[in-house]
């Protein structure tokens, strides 16, 4: 039995492409997407455009709690879209590759909204 009605032309082609596109694993996606699905978390990236920084700016700069802030920029490592470096007793996060390209889509989307 297939949902499809009769009187809709669609290729049998089509229709199984159709089916293994919306079959495909995209988890990796989604979790991006999760992960921008708050708005701290695009701040921070926009803030890490700039330079790299320690979580203590960011409290300073946002008034949250250290807790808060690292929380936030675990989800965005585990996102791969930031990493950091070990700076004296510093970790200094920064954009990755992939944060920068992240980052250019969400700016682009803003121009056009």
């Amino acid at each position: 039995m297939t949902a499809i009605p009769s009187s809709y032309d669609i290729p049998s082609e089509t229709l199984e492409k159709v089916r293994s596109l919306v079959k495909e694993d995209v988890e990796d996606i989604a979790f991006i997407f999760k992960v921008l699905s708050d708005p701290i978390r695009i701040g921070i990236l926009k803030a890490l455009n700039t330079d790299a920084f320690c979580v203590c700016v960011f409290v300073e700069v946002t008034n949250q709690r250290y807790s808060f802030l690292s929380y936030h920029l675990k989800q965005l490592k585990e996102a791969k879209l930031v990493d950091y470096r070990k700076k004296g007793k510093f970790l200094m996060y920064h954009l990755t590759e992939l944060g920068k390209r992240m980052l250019d889509i969400i700016m682009e989307i803003k121009e056009s909204l």
